[in-house]
């Protein structure tokens, strides 16, 4: 108690001492007693500002709130406030207020304060120049920023940051102001890194599992990697018997048993993965993980504990426990909310059956999103049932099984109320909006809309990468929806300009192709922006000569849309090449060889069996006129004319998800071409005629196949697919098949001037030009398999890289009995594809054939190939 009244009596002076605590201040030569027991009011008779270079002065009066002709105390706290409004702008190194004067009751204020210096220029040094203009992108400083901590410490942590997701955990920074002595209070900032060693990690260690192996608990950590370890990729068997289901037409128990030994087996692709650590790579790879665990059944598997540390500067291990858990099954499957279908034919969609065991990624495809097949939302969202939502939901755990139900919610079912595009600045927007699957009025369909992405990327005018279809403006009242294209136009027109050597002579060569023509505009002088374009129309133009002694040239058009409501494309094409000994026409040896071909096409698309398939034919006519070219065709004779009038049939199937780099789907077709039989049709006038003018109505009946698939691997990494055959045959047991239009294999594929009979290249890489067609006349018949593993450096529209390794095997025969499918040629090597889009699509490939040709010991022995718009396919 005592204590108690002690200390209220000390608290009592001190209040009383205060009441007297004075100070002086000076102010000009006056001296201002100032009581901070007892403060006086003063009138605020004027405020400058002083110090100040590039910051307004009535600004800076105005963030200090201090106002001409407010009343302020002095000492007063409104004068603390000020200089702290003012500091935290982070534009100066000191800030005062002082007073000037007073008169009367009224007190004249200064605000003084000392600029921070402004940046004059930056530079970077300790890592390469292109390293540094990286930075510099991203540090967004520039000249006139006021140099503040805030600035210098943003600086170091963006190139920290920068460093520390590229592996370089101990980057360091060092920033140093520099005065800049030919401007006022400016500063150049010379920053210095060092990026140290990257941290790498050695060891990854897993404790606590049992029912899964280290390798497939690490398999699951897609960026997360041991050092110096492969990442590999698995074809299984299943990957193995999709790729041959489709290139066999589900022959699989016919192959032969190596292919069958091999769909057996693993097979695995060695791909390099980096083994820096990375925090949010680190953290999405310990979710995989458990993901993984979920998708064997181990629904209540966790990570218990994790531990990251050094070992050296250099590496660091991770130690990871989990805690498996119990394997669990299904056991009971419902369905609730449904009623567009039954329970029965939902549970036959998903296909998962009482003691499956339960897997997470499997049931989230079969419900969602399933690449490869239907999916219950995809039933719904074809129906119109946009806003459909489907959730599993786990019912009950008993043991080791599981009750699960499917709650759908429907929804109702939306209709299109309108349809947009945007993007495209040259392109006619009736041109888009015609290759569009959804259009107004109807139920609103996804498979529609991919329809309709699909049939813009093959039109090749868009960036396929970029392309975006938005739904918007979803009215679940009114049952509406609006659907948004937006699309970015990329040059489709194409240059071939080369230049080579053959036939001991320069043969130079010159096409252009206008792939989105307009011949509407033909005649608009405004439209020649170089030429006309807009309504998807091509015009193709090519020349190739080496002088007097050779030229060819070719012309074709496609009109995509004939008569503009249907897609029912027309085609035209018409060339003429001559071959001559550069000799004058009145010698006997002169030798000339021309051609002049036309052809005239149709092609519509079908909706059956699905709107990916084209019904085509066409008529064509070429006329061969010889002049003493009998070396070059066995059965005929050198001289006169000869005729093909041929017509062609076939139907095609395309559906793949771009036209450079396709990831998924699939190409196929198969056609025939026929000329009339007239030896069968006019056998009594055939029997007059001389065996060299039997061949001058050329007769023969041509078939040809062509399949491709394409399946994505594992992100961009994709294998392709392809077998292609083709076989000419006559209709008159008595006459040889016809000399034009033969088969001729191996190499880049390209034709040129030294086939001008007609024959059909095709290019097989690993060996020599037409190495594999032992025969000068070329073959009848042929077929070609290709399996190829893809992966893109850029996929950039204006400049599309990917590279490749392959396998191939084919063969070409002569006659039809000594035909063997499997007594085949093979190579293997690696490619490289550059799209450019003035050029097309140049190919570099370097392929050894496995299998000596005879007679030609160096065909094999590894081959270099360029080729153009993918004419080694």
């Amino acid at each position: 108690m005592k204590n108690k009244y002690i200390n209220i009596l000390l608290i009592i002076i001190a209040l009383l001492l205060a009441q007297n605590i004075k100070a002086q201040i000076v102010i000009g030569e006056e001296k201002l007693e100032v009581n901070y027991a007892a403060p006086k009011e003063y009138t605020i008779g004027g405020i400058t500002v002083t110090g100040t270079q590039h910051i307004s002065t009535s600004m800076l009066i105005s963030i200090s709130e201090l106002r001409v002709g407010n009343k302020i105390e002095i000492p007063s706290d409104k004068i603390k406030k000020a200089i702290e409004n003012i500091w935290k702008q982070g534009l100066f190194e000191d800030v005062k207020i002082v007073s000037n004067r007073i008169h009367n009751d009224q007190i004249f204020l200064d605000i003084i304060v000392t600029e921070r210096p402004r940046l004059s220029k930056f530079s970077i040094v300790g890592v390469r120049k292109g390293e540094a203009t990286d930075l510099r992108d991203k540090l967004k400083i520039s000249r006139g920023d006021v140099v503040t901590e805030n600035l210098i410490n943003r600086v170091s942590n963006t190139i920290q940051k920068h460093y520390k997701n590229k592996g370089f955990s101990a980057t360091k920074v060092n920033i140093v102001q520099v005065e800049d002595t030919s401007l006022k209070n400016f500063v150049d900032l010379k920053i210095s890194i060092n990026k140290g060693k990257k941290v790498r990690i050695e060891k990854i260690n897993i404790y606590g599992n049992d029912k899964l192996s280290q390798t497939a608990i690490k398999s699951a950590m897609k960026k997360t990697k041991e050092a110096g370890k492969y990442n590999f990729l698995k074809f299984t068997n299943q990957t193995i018997y999709s790729a041959f289901y489709h290139l066999f037409d589900n022959s699989i128990n016919e192959l032969p048993n190596t292919v069958n030994d091999l769909a057996d087996q693993n097979i695995k692709v060695r791909v390099f993965k980096g083994s820096k650590f990375l925090e949010k790579d680190y953290e999405e790879d310990k979710q995989n993980i458990i993901r993984k665990y979920h998708n064997h059944g181990f629904i209540d598997a966790h990570i218990t504990e994790d531990t990251v540390y050094n070992i050296n500067k250099q590496r660091l291990n991770i130690d990871l426990h989990v805690n498996e858990g119990n394997k669990y099954y299904y056991r009971d499957i419902t369905f609730a909310g449904n009623t567009k279908f039954n329970s029965e034919e939902l549970a036959s969609f998903i296909s998962i059956e009482k003691g499956d065991v339960y897997n997470l990624e499997y049931l989230e495809t079969v419900l969602n999103f399933n690449p490869t097949g239907v999916d219950l939302m995809s039933l719904f969202a074809d129906d119109g049932y946009l806003t459909c939502n489907i959730e599993p939901v786990i019912m009950g755990v008993e043991n080791d099984s599981i009750d699960m139900q499917i709650r759908i919610r429907e929804g109702k079912q939306m209709r299109i109320n309108k349809v947009t595009v945007s993007g495209n600045t040259r392109t006619n927007d009736g041109v888009i909006i015609r290759e569009l699957a959804s259009r107004p009025g109807q139920l609103f369909s996804r498979s529609d809309v991919l329809r309709s992405r699909t049939s813009l990327s093959q039109l090749k005018y868009f960036n396929a990468e970029t392309m975006g279809i938005t739904p918007t403006n979803i009215d679940p009242n009114n049952g509406t929806v609006d659907i948004a294209y937006s699309v970015e136009e990329t040059s489709s027109d194409q240059l071939e300009l080369s230049g080579g050597w053959g036939f001991r002579r320069f043969i130079g060569t010159l096409g252009v192709s206008f792939n989105n023509f307009s011949t509407k505009k033909f005649f608009k002088k405004e439209s020649w922006k170089p030429i006309p374009s807009g309504d998807g129309q091509r015009l193709s133009l090519r020349g190739q000569s080496y002088g007097r002694g050779y030229y060819s040239i070719s012309a074709s058009f496609v009109e995509p849309w004939l008569g503009g409501k249907r897609p029912n494309q027309f085609s035209v094409s018409i060339y003429n090449s001559n071959l001559t000994h550069n000799y004058k026409e009145a010698k006997e040896d002169w030798i000339q060889y021309n051609i002049l071909g036309f052809s005239v096409g149709l092609s519509r698309r079908l909706n059956w069996p699905d709107n990916y398939f084209s019904f085509f034919h066409s008529l064509n006519l070429q006329q061969y006129r010889l002049r003493n070219y009998t070396p070059y065709l066995a059965v005929l004779d050198g001289n006169g004319l000869y005729q093909n009038y041929s017509y062609t049939i076939g139907l095609s199937r395309y559906s793949n998800d771009a036209p450079i780099y396709p990831r998924v789907g699939s190409e196929f077709s198969v056609s025939v071409e026929a000329t009339p039989p007239y030896s069968i049709m006019f056998p009594n006038a055939y029997e007059q005629k001389s065996n060299v003018d039997k061949y001058r109505l050329v007769e023969f009946h041509q078939w040809k196949l062509n399949a491709t698939f394409y399946q994505q691997i594992v992100g961009d990494l994709v294998l392709m697919v392809r077998t292609k055959a083709g076989f000419i045959g006559k209709y008159n047991p008595d006459l040889n098949i016809t000399a034009f239009n033969r088969y001729v294999m191996g190499g880049d594929g390209m034709s040129g001037y030294g086939y001008i009979d007609g024959r059909q290249v095709i290019g097989f890489r690993g060996y020599e030009n037409e190495s594999l067609t032992t025969t000068k006349k070329g073959a009848s018949i042929y077929n070609k398999s290709t399996l190829e593993i893809r992966y893109p450096l850029t996929l950039n529209p204006n400049s599309t890289i990917y590279a490749s390794i392959f396998v191939e095997a084919g063969n070409t025969w002569d006659k039809i009995k000594d035909y063997n499918p499997f007594n085949v040629r093979r190579s293997a090597g690696v490619g490289l594809r550059v799209y450019l889009p003035m050029f097309g699509l140049l190919g570099l490939d370097w392929g050894y054939g496995f299998d000596p040709i005879p007679g030609m010991p160096s065909a094999n022995k590894g081959q270099f190939h360029f080729s153009i718009n993918s004419s080694i396919d």
